[in-house]
């Protein structure tokens, strides 16, 4: 199973590789980077962990044994207890559960170790994976969106028992 890992300066080589080969897979259910991300990759990558280190933002990477990234999970946006959730799991490693796996995790990462209570996300209608692991993980529906043009839905997610859970 794959280690979900806070984003780091050496990171940056399997990151890269990681977006590099999902590019086209990614692209067929949110938006895509543009050509601009990878060209400036390694400043933005540098940008990143400087927004995590104010505490803007928590990004974290999903690792194989190999040290491959497999997969992103990222908290951005915190402000007033709350962030934006966003994932996304490699075409080869779909359908494994990693996703669900990595939410459930983020979560309770979230709640213990950010002080967060509240996590929002939004997905496009068309995107049923993300969908799934959004309702397996406790994400609640709160409306609809428009993502880049495309129908889609927000939800909002409580961590009050993410904490209520894991209490000794």
């Amino acid at each position: 199973m794959a280690e979900l890992q806070r984003l780091r300066v050496d990171h940056a080589p399997a990151l890269l590789a990681f977006e590099q080969e999902n590019r086209t897979y990614f692209a067929a259910s949110i938006p895509d980077r543009g050509d601009d991300y990878f060209a400036h990759f390694d400043a933005r990558h540098h940008d990143l962990l400087a927004e995590q280190a104010s505490g803007l933002h928590f990004f974290h990477v999903l690792v194989d044994a190999g040290g491959a990234v497999v997969g992103r999970v990222n908290l951005v946006d915190v402000a007033d207890g709350s962030a934006e959730l966003g994932y996304r799991i490699a075409e080869k490693s779909a359908g494994q559960g990693l996703a669900t796996a990595a939410v459930r995790e983020i979560c309770a990462r979230a709640a213990a170790e950010y002080g967060l209570t509240t996590l929002r996300a939004v997905t496009t209608l068309d995107n049923a994976g993300s969908r799934a692991v959004l309702a397996r993980t406790g994400f609640i529906p709160t409306g609809e969106v428009r993502l880049d043009g495309r129908p889609g839905l927000r939800f909002v997610r409580d961590l009050g028992e993410v904490l209520e859970d894991t209490a000794p």
